[in-house]
């Protein structure tokens, strides 16, 4: 049975110049005698040898008349042999002048900075020494950063300009580092290849006003659903494809929820909270675009629908209830076998097996409603300071980092320590992982998957992190009684604060 919470889905809207060549010049008249041209007078000011650009593309220096005084003695081979010196010595300069151009232009050795988050520097240190093997003059300095505070940091050093020529960004931090980024060279990358090689979420996210490119994605992540694979045997159940398969009679909720009394030992799926439920806001984005709401107006009934809905599953009171407050938090639940499905981004995988290596899971695409597919998006990307001295060679460097072969040795690289490397930014290596058991579902999900600054964990302590502050006193407010309605309407109320804090409005946040 339907639930009657979810309404239907709306629709998903969401050369080198040419220099003319002069006229030939009119034939010189022979004089009777040879004359040479000796100035008197005032010398005309400098401004009046200032060439000026005439119509026909040639130029043109303002000439002085001054008298002509008879001179003897000078022969036709004297002026020949001036004039081959002169023309000699002008050769000399300027064949000097472009070797000192290329020499200092092009031989000079440069060290870029480049601050990453995730990688280690032995991780890093393979693609850092084929880049500079590929580019001699080229040196790049890696400085892995804490988390911690980190977009604050990396705002007020390119601010003080000592900050890094190369960073790494989250996808929904463009609206408060537009003044800190380089927009893309298109040299670098046009919009058109931009929309061709990187998935669609990320034309919404980085190109402003259709041809101003921030960054270039490093990897594509946000939500997939955990799957306790022993939990679901032991239930003779198969992973969700809709939240119908969760919700209805004899459905997972049910098979899955392990009662003893009225204590629940293990839980079906961690939602319904927020304190306890990792990832609490992503989950509740998600979930409001696929029941059709517009998260830059959250006040709808749709947006209200979602939020009654996604409460169902921690009301005692309730046939859907599977998750309580007193529980753990939902990673370690997972963890230790105490929940059969969790929601969270690729990365929660590692925490995962670090808790508990024995762990017999894996990631699926998350559940959707019939007819309204939408996924979730949060994701990392390079970007290249505006007050880098090195902004030629820093997109170099982006451009072969964010790069097929850098990918696949990144991916590789990373494998070495951890299950996974980052899952494939570029479209056309999706299909080398969309098998596997952990990344496969994040690169399925990404051609239909959408961004909000509701991301979770991204450390901004911005629009991110103030949003999901607000998010969560409305889930808490609904737990507790009040109307979804009274609480989404404050939670609008704070988002358009929040907004303004950046001098942001709700029409100039990319729509959902």
């Amino acid at each position: 049975m339907a639930d009657p919470t979810l309404r239907t889905p709306l629709s998903v809207t969401g050369q080198v110049p040419v220099v003319p060549t002069p006229p030939a010049p009119e034939p010189i008249q022979q004089p009777q005698q040879e004359t040479v041209v000796v100035p008197t007078g005032q010398i005309p000011p400098a401004s009046q040898f200032i060439p000026t650009v005439p119509g026909n593309g040639g130029f043109v220096v303002p000439q002085t008349t001054a008298p002509t005084v008879p001179r003897r003695g000078t022969s036709c081979i004297g002026r020949i042999m001036r004039i081959l010196v002169v023309f000699i010595v002008l050769g000399a300069l300027g064949a000097l002048g472009w070797f000192g151009y290329t020499y200092f232009a092009g031989n000079r050795q440069v060290t870029i900075t480049y601050w990453g988050l995730w990688e280690n520097e032995a991780t890093m240190r393979m693609i850092l020494d084929d880049f500079e093997r590929e580019h001699p003059n080229i040196k790049v300095e890696y400085f892995k950063q804490s988390p911690k505070q980190y977009r604050e940091r990396l705002a007020a050093a390119i601010e003080r300009g000592d900050g890094p020529d190369v960073f790494r960004f989250h996808n929904t931090w463009v609206p408060m580092l537009v003044n800190q980024l380089a927009p893309v060279p298109g040299a670098v990358m046009s919009p058109e290849n931009f929309i061709s090689t990187f998935y669609p979420v990320a034309k919404n996210d980085l190109i402003a006003g259709g041809s101003t490119i921030y960054g270039l994605p490093i990897m594509i992540d946000g939500l997939g659903l955990y799957v306790n694979e022993d939990l679901f045997a032991a239930a003779g159940a198969s992973p969700p494809t809709s939240w119908e398969d969760i919700i209805k009679t004899g459905g997972l909720v049910e098979k899955l929820t392990v009662r003893e009394g009225e204590t629940i030992v293990t839980s079906a799926i961690s939602l319904g909270t927020s304190t306890n439920v990792e990832h609490f806001s992503d989950i509740l984005a998600v979930m409001m675009m696929q029941n059709g709401a517009k998260l830059t107006d959250p006040t709808s009934e749709e947006a209200e629908g979602t939020l009654l809905f996604y409460r169902r599953f921690a009301d005692p009171n309730d046939p859907l209830f599977t998750w309580s407050q007193s529980f753990d938090s939902s990673v370690p639940a997972f963890a230790n076998g105490r929940v059969a499905m969790i929601l969270a981004p690729s990365w929660r995988a590692f925490d995962i097996k670090q808790i508990n290596p024995s762990l017999n899971f894996k990631i699926v695409p998350i559940p959707q409603l019939s007819g309204n597919t939408v996924n979730y998006a949060s994701y990392w990307v390079e970007g290249v300071s505006v007050e880098s001295k090195l902004q030629p060679q820093a997109w170099e460097f982006v451009k072969y980092l964010t790069g097929k072969e850098a990918a696949t040795k990144l991916y590789a690289e990373a494998a070495k320590t951890r299950l996974f490397g980052e899952p494939y930014a570029l479209v056309e290596m999706g299909k080398l992982v969309e098998n596997d058991p952990f990344v496969g579902a994040y690169i399925k999900q990404a051609p239909m998957a959408r961004s909000f600054p509701l991301a979770s964990r991204t450390g901004d302590n911005g629009i991110n992190d103030k949003l999901i502050k607000y998010l969560e006193d409305a889930v808490t407010s609904v737990n507790s009684g009040s109307s979804p309605k009274d609480a989404l309407k404050t939670y609008a109320s704070g988002m358009q604060q929040v907004f303004s804090q950046y001098g942001l409005s709700v029409s100039s946040v990319p729509a959902n």
